[in-house]
């Protein structure tokens, strides 16, 4: 009998230790970059939740359509073994939006200067929906692909002002020349399945955004019922590079 009760006590010990284990693991952070930019866009934010003790993954957002962008992102999902705080920036937002859905390891979602868009809204739509937006104006001509698509960049002595006016103009020069096209058809593909109707969402942008309205993304995280909206004065398109604490602080509040 005693051999029984040492044996309960064991496993209960065990058990115990198990669930506290599993309590103070943190939810897996990943980061999806939207048109223009690359995964090295999140580097400043990734210091900052890595310092803190969040497993993070960049993922290659690959800016050819909605939907099979959110696939490739949703089987990085679907192979982490935690809970995921999803967080996209610009057209990274539909593709987290579509990749979360059914997927329920995901927590939470973060939108960083992103679209939220309703099911068979577009961002091409969403951002002229609303007056402010100067991305047009600032486009390359058209690459045509070997499929019959066509890939957009904005033109580089452009970027700066257009996409990033409050990050260095070295820096600026960089992320010019390396930026990743995006599909025409990929800013005029419809959202499908909106995972901010049934997931807890944060909302962070700027306030001098060129390429998404400010009155659109604030229209957004007010339908969305954002938890907590966050607008940083001055802020540029890509926020995350140039106020890299602000948008870490509240990420990491969404992984709470």
């Amino acid at each position: 009998m005693k051999k029984i009760f040492s044996g309960l006590a064991l496993a209960t010990a065990l058990a115990t230790a198990s669930f506290a284990n599993a309590a103070d693991v943190k939810p897996t952070v990943i980061l999806v970059h939207g048109a223009f930019a690359d995964s090295s866009s999140w580097n400043g934010v990734i210091k900052i939740l890595e310092k803190d003790g969040y497993p993070v993954i960049a993922a290659a957002n690959p800016l050819r359509g909605v939907a099979s962008d959110a696939q490739f992102v949703a089987s990085i999902v679907k192979s982490v073994k935690t809970p995921v705080v999803l967080v996209g920036h610009s057209y990274g937002g539909p593709v987290i939006s579509e990749a979360a859905y059914g997927n329920q390891n995901v927590k939470s979602l973060v939108y960083v200067a992103a679209f939220a868009p309703e099911a068979g809204e577009t961002a091409a739509e969403l951002s002229g929906r609303f007056p402010g937006g100067t991305l047009a104006s600032a486009l390359a001509a058209p690459v045509d692909l070997a499929d019959g698509g066509k890939d957009l960049y904005i033109q580089q002595d452009k970027f700066h002002d257009q996409f990033a006016a409050d990050v260095p103009a070295a820096d600026a020069r960089l992320m010019a020349a390396g930026q990743r096209p995006v599909t025409v058809a990929a800013l005029n593909e419809a959202a499908t399945e909106p995972g901010w109707k049934t997931i807890p969402s944060w909302f962070v942008y700027g306030d001098a955004d060129k390429n998404i309205p400010p009155k659109a993304l604030a229209f957004m995280a007010e339908r969305a019922h954002s938890k907590q909206t966050v607008v940083v004065k001055g802020g540029s398109h890509v926020v995350m590079i140039s106020n890299p604490k602000a948008v870490a602080t509240l990420i990491e509040k969404a992984a709470r």
